[in-house]
């Protein structure tokens, strides 16, 4: 699996690309979700496409940003989106979600995305409902205290264990949706069991209402440890989706507690036998459980591989 296509809805908004020179068409503020991308040989920087937009755009009806490529010419860090949104804080009162890195793989592949610090998109905007960061080379994020945020997600090919325990050192008492691509050591996802456990036992975000520990080479092991852990109770849906989960994993969820109050069980990509996948269909009848995606099991686990990684 690869990122291949653009955003078309965020936040419940139809996507709408800024284009400084095109003002034929131009929707108001708060009708769509502006996403802001410098083309392959843009003439000038972020910060001018950036100015541009305030200019051309009323900033305080503004609800939804997506970010695409921020670089001119050879790749470069985030910081400069994401200073410019947190310097512009003031102006965006009624901002309530942000994608950031919606970059296709023919335009630079996941992991080479360089990122850095996004704590500021949370500390700057205290009013944001839904975060998605893509990308993770150098990604860092600080513990916070954010009171509106219902969505947190980190999409990646290897999630950097510093993040999750961000995550999970952070007050984020309306978060419903958490949802963490963590990706595999050569792409820096060094993310332990042990990382996950304040999300497992129900102690943190009170509120939590879906859990994604997705992209995973440990995926049996998460799956395991779910299957007793505390959160599973009061979640509506769960994804175990993209890594290289295989039938002792799938196993240990039909072990251990019930799993019929879930509304969604996602497990695409996946490694279970066709029987595995039945025993599961049979438990759960109630719930929509996507098994797609289904990769040979074959006899080396070795030969097994995450959804995304470079």
């Amino acid at each position: 699996m690869t990122v291949s296509h653009h955003l078309k809805h965020f936040h419940e908004l139809p996507i709408h690309e800024f284009a400084p020179d095109d003002t034929r068409h131009r929707p108001a503020a708060g009708e769509v979700a502006w996403r802001l991308a410098l083309e392959y040989d843009a003439k000038h920087g972020f910060e001018e496409l950036w100015r541009s937009f305030l200019q051309s755009v009323d900033p305080a009806g503004v609800r939804a940003l997506v970010i695409g490529p921020w670089w001119q010419g050879g790749y470069s860090p985030v910081r400069v989106a994401v200073e410019a949104m947190a310097a512009a804080a003031d102006r965006l009162p009624a901002l309530e979600a942000v994608f950031l890195g919606d970059v296709t793989f023919d335009e630079c592949e996941i992991s080479w995305l360089e990122m850095g610090d996004v704590t500021p998109l949370l500390t700057a905007f205290p009013r944001l409902a839904s975060l998605t960061v893509r990308g993770s080379m150098d990604l860092c994020l600080l513990p916070v205290r954010h009171d509106r945020l219902t969505s947190l997600c980190f999409e990646s090919g290897g999630l950097p264990a510093t993040v999750v325990r961000a995550v999970a050192g952070s007050e984020l008492p309306a978060l419903e949706r958490l949802e963490l691509w963590l990706g595999v050591d050569e792409y820096g996802g060094d993310t332990t069991l042990d990382d996950l456990a304040p999300f497992l036992d129900g102690s943190r975000l009170p509120r939590l209402r879906h859990l994604g520990l997705q992209n995973s080479e440990f995926q049996d092991e998460i799956a395991a440890a779910l299957a007793h852990a505390p959160v599973v109770a009061r979640l509506e849906s769960l994804s175990l989706s993209m890594g290289v989960l295989s039938d002792e994993g799938a196993a240990a969820l039909l072990e251990g507690q019930p799993l019929t109050h879930l509304r969604a069980l996602d497990l695409h990509h996946h490694y279970l036998t066709e029987e595995m996948g039945q025993r599961l269909r049979q438990a759960l009848p109630g719930v929509d459980l996507d098994l797609t995606e289904a990769e040979d099991a074959g006899e080396d686990d070795e030969d097994r591989y995450v959804a995304v990684a470079e």
